[in-house]
This record gives structure tokens, C-alpha cells and sequence, in this order.
């Protein structure tokens, strides 16, 4: 028997809402259903905001998404994946607020992504120690993360809800917060990288502990003035770690504890196994030309166990996804291969309230304007993943002839 209280999923003779039609988001009203999912931009100077960042967005907005999310910002300097990133202080601030006015000039929301790097952390990079639950030693990059003690987590729980409080004032309309790729609240969710025998170990109930804590703490900073969405893995891709088992029942502790408006859930691991979330293409030779060493050393030894490839299809997070959505009854938004309107309304269909689009944006940023016009329009992406590689340089779908900043400005 249907629970009604929960979404229910659509049918021919009800598909589901008409994703061009307003939505709201906690309390935020969308101008249409379709968010611009993260990608980390590559366009940041020194932590600061350029014009190549505002440009990027405006592009976006400008081609016709509801929401576009500017990544990655870090709550903290060591949590940064770069030193160049963003991290929420105040000489970021003024630049914050230019690009949110810049995208709602164009009649868009515009969503920060806020998170800790955890693992994922480039310590060569930001000149300080990576954190993880348990230490770490990464492969690829030749460097040991080390075990967060409870004044870390602490710290970087208050931190959260301060990234809130700024993003609030920065004129942002939601945030974002991490929980996936096994960054470290989604490295604290996995029992392969969580070998603590503390609070935060051991136990679901333990290992969630820290997203839990960090939810409350962002809700509390920014109450209701703007909407809180989470990414939270799935599925790790790799033995042994997190299982969509246990991402249900993290989804529905979140859900009870009151702190997001929205979940979008993703799946792999930046550590481990980055390939597993985007399907298509591993660059594999396009990688290790763009790193440094010794990182691209790594690549080249053990790259092919690294940067798997795994077949895409349109909607390929959608079967484990609906096992989310038949579980909670959180507003959702589907990740993962949406390209097209028959996705959108399948999307639509399945009781999801929001679709969020990545490489498809990157090669087309006016798609979503172009398939309001004509719904047989397709996305000219061909998935071989190039873009991921484009990151230190501004990325940009590397077959375009022009990329996605640069050119609203002009």
C-alpha cells in the first residue's frame, strides 16, 4: 500500500509537474526545476572571486537554470582540494556578493557549495596537514591525511555553520553542503576509511554523527532566511564502503532532524575510485599531462587502477536513487545523466522535485533555454570526461569552441 505521505511517483495519465514551471525550495522560489550541479570551476586567484568566476555563472543563469552552484568552497583553509580555492573569510566577501548580484540579475538563484575536503585535501598544495577519520596515506599524491581529533571536528562543525552565516550575507539563496566523494563527512559515513573506536566510529549511528552535527549547525546559522540542500553519497564505488543500506538511513535521520530542505544524492569516491560517479570516458593520458609531480607519477603507476571506466547511460543514478526517494519524503533532486527534456519529465515522473545538470551545462550552457523551446533538442555532450582534466586551467568542455566564462562580460 502507497504511503501518502510520501512523493508519489508519476504516471501517464499524471507524469509529474512540468519542470519549466516555478518550484520552491525550502524558502526560495525557482523560476523553473533545473539546478546547475557543482563542478569545481578552476576560475579562483588566491581564495578571491575573478571576473572569469562571475562570468561563469552568469552564463549559466543567463542560459537559463534556476540555480547555479558555485564549487567548492571550503570552511577552512586545510579543507581545500587547492590553495587557490575559496574559503569563507572576510577579504572573500566582497567578491561573494558581486557574483551573487551578477547571477540574479539574470533572474537566477544562485546556490555555495560548502564542505571540508577531508582526505580529499591537496596538503602540497595548501601547506597544511589533510584531516581524515582514521590516517590515511594517498597513492596518488604521496601524502598522509591524519586522524581529526575532537577539537578538528569541533572546529570544523562551528565552521560550517559560519560558512552559512557568510553565505547568508554574501546574498546567496542556499547552500550546499558536502557529504559525498568521501570528502570528509562522507569519509567519516565510510567504514573502509573510518576505523575510529570513539563516538565517531564504529556504529552508522557514530559515522553519521558528524554529518548530523554539521546539518544542525549549518540550520542553525541560517534559520530560514535561505535554503540548506545536501549531496550525500550513495555509494562509494569501492569494497567495503558505504552502501546505499546505509545512505537510506542517514537520508532519513536527516530528514528528522529537520536540517536540509533538499537531498541530491551522488555516488564514488574522489579518493578511491572519481570515475565511478560520472560513467563514460576515464582521460586517463589527459590527467597525468595536466598534474605535477609526483602526483603525475602515480598516475602513470597505478592510474588504471585509480581512473576506471564504467559504461554511461542517461539517468544512470536514478535505480538507486528511487530507493531514496520511496523512503523519504525531502523535496529531492535527481544527479546523474540528465541531458534532455525526456529525462527531466522521467525525473518528474519518478517524484523527484529538481533535476541538477553538470557536463551537459559545461559543453551547452543555454541547453536549458533551448530545450524550453524546442523539447526535442539534445545535448551535444559525449561524456569522454575531458572537462574534469580542464579544471586548473578554467573548466570548460574542451570540444566547445567557447568556453563557459569569458564571454558574458564581453
Amino acid at each position: 500500500m502507497n504511503d501518502p505521505t510520501r512523493p508519489q511517483a508519476g504516471s501517464p495519465d499524471r507524469p509529474g509537474p512540468d519542470v519549466f514551471a516555478p518550484a520552491t525550495l525550502g524558502p526560495v522560489t525557482l523560476r523553473n526545476r533545473t539546478i546547475k550541479a557543482a563542478t569545481y570551476e578552476g576560475l579562483t586567484r588566491d581564495g578571491q572571486v575573478t571576473d572569469a568566476l562571475i562570468d561563469f555563472h552568469v552564463r549559466h543563469a543567463r542560459g537559463g537554470v534556476a540555480m547555479t552552484t558555485v564549487a567548492y568552497c571550503a570552511v577552512a583553509p586545510e579543507g581545500r582540494t587547492d590553495r587557490r580555492q575559496i574559503h569563507w573569510r572576510d577579504e572573500a566577501m566582497p567578491g561573494l556578493r558581486r557574483l551573487t548580484d551578477a547571477v540574479h540579475a539574470e533572474g537566477a538563484a544562485v546556490q555555495a557549495q560548502i564542505g571540508h575536503a577531508g582526505p580529499v585535501a591537496n596538503a602540497r598544495s595548501n601547506g597544511l596537514p589533510a584531516l581524515a577519520p582514521s590516517r590515511h596515506f594517498h597513492l596518488t599524491t604521496q601524502t598522509v591525511a591524519k586522524a581529526a581529533t575532537h577539537a578538528d571536528l569541533e572546529r570544523i562543525v562551528e565552521a560550517h555553520g559560519r560558512a552559512g552565516g557568510m553565505a547568508v550575507e554574501a546574498g546567496f539563496d542556499s547552500v550546499e553542503i558536502h557529504m559525498g566523494h568521501n570528502y570528509l563527512t562522507s569519509s567519516f559515513l565510510s567504514p573502509k576509511l573510518n576505523h575510529r573506536g570513539d563516538e565517531y566510529g564504529g556504529s552508522l549511528e557514530n559515522r553519521a554523527r558528524l554529518a548530523r552535527d554539521i546539518g544542525r549547525a549549518v540550520r542553525d546559522a541560517v534559520g530560514d532566511r535561505i535554503a540548506i540542500t545536501a549531496k550525500l553519497n550513495m555509494d562509494d564505488g569501492v569494497p567495503g564502503g558505504f552502501w546505499i543500506d546505509e545512505a537510506i538511513q542517514v537520508a532519513r535521520w536527516l530528514e528528522a532532524d529537520g536540517t536540509v530542505d533538499a537531498l541530491q544524492m551522488t555516488a564514488g569516491s574522489s579518493l578511491l575510485n572519481p570515475m565511478y560517479l560520472f560513467k563514460g570516458d576515464a582521460p586517463l593520458h589527459e590527467f597525468a599531462a595536466v598534474m605535477k609531480q609526483p602526483t603525475r607519477l602515480g598516475i602513470k603507476l597505478i592510474g588504471r587502477r585509480f581512473l576506471k571506466s564504467y559504461p554511461y547511460e542517461d539517468l544512470y543514478l536514478l535505480r538507486d536513487a528511487r530507493q531514496i526517494r520511496a523512503a523519504v519524503r525531502l523535496p529531492m533532486i535527481l544527479l546523474g545523466g540528465v541531458t534532455d527534456r525526456a529525462g527531466m519529465d522521467t525525473a518528474m515522473a519518478e517524484g523527484f522535485q529538481f533535476v541538477a545538470m553538470a557536463r551537459a551545462l559545461l559543453r551547452e550552457p543555454d541547453l536549458i533555454n533551448r530545450i524550453e523551446e524546442e523539447p526535442a533538442t539534445g545535448s551535444l555532450c559525449i561524456h569522454c570526461n575531458k572537462c574534469m582534466t580542464a579544471i586548473y586551467g578554467g573548466t570548460h568542455c574542451v570540444l566547445s569552441t567557447e568556453p563557459a566564462w569569458g564571454a558574458a562580460s564581453a
